[in-house]
């Protein structure tokens, strides 16, 4: 072999330490959640040995009493992000023209047919909702927040679509299993319809 022939680069050794603190920075900069089987396989180590030192960064964070930051576990990968008793006040910080457009009222109740439902047709959302939801469909297809999901096996075979992994990190979910029951959310609106017409009643609501 010619002594100017590259020697093949040896796999970097990591302590649980030194990939704690690489992690941390990764998450930093990282835009979508991470993966242990991503990190992994580009670091050339075993994804349970990344899924530890993740799990230690969550846990060392969780610790941080009077950190604003902590680490979540989101459809399946982990982000770090600011915790959710600051997100009232942090949203007002960041309400301004450039931040990140807001669902729309007839998007987030399309959205909700899909997430409850999926997957599901346009034309089953549109007999949920009473209107055409063509218009926010494209608009929840162009956000990444429900995707097709093949099609029905009826005549016609219209489209079927379901939520995606951006829906997730949107919401900030583990997994669907993470939503509220439908009967809670029932519940909830039965109050708030309440609360409205005995406002209404005294006069402090139209």
């Amino acid at each position: 072999m010619a002594a100017t022939e590259a020697r093949q680069e040896e796999p970097r050794v990591y302590t649980l330490e030194s990939l704690i603190a690489l992690l941390e920075g990764y998450l930093f900069v990282a835009i979508e959640p991470i993966t242990p089987a991503d990190v992994a396989k580009v670091l050339g180590l075993a994804a349970v040995e990344v899924e530890e030192a993740l799990e230690d960064l969550v846990n060392l964070y969780a610790r941080r009493a009077k950190s604003g930051l902590h680490i979540m576990r989101i459809a399946g990968g982990y982000q770090i992000a600011t915790k959710p008793e600051l997100a009232q006040d942090i949203g007002k910080l960041l309400a301004a023209p450039a931040g990140k457009a807001r669902l729309s009222k007839p998007a987030l109740e399309t959205l909700a047919i899909v997430a409850y439902q999926q997957p599901v047709t346009v034309a089953e959302m549109e007999a949920v909702r009473g209107v055409s939801v063509d218009g926010v469909v494209k608009t929840l297809l162009d956000r990444r927040l429900i995707r097709e999901d093949g099609r029905k096996a009826v005549p016609g075979r219209p489209i079927l679509y379901a939520t995606t992994p951006e829906f997730l990190h949107y919401f900030g979910l583990s997994s669907l299993e993470d939503l509220p029951p439908l009967e809670d959310i029932a519940v909830a609106e039965a109050e708030k319809a309440q609360e409205h017409d005995a406002l209404q009643a005294v006069g402090l609501e139209e």
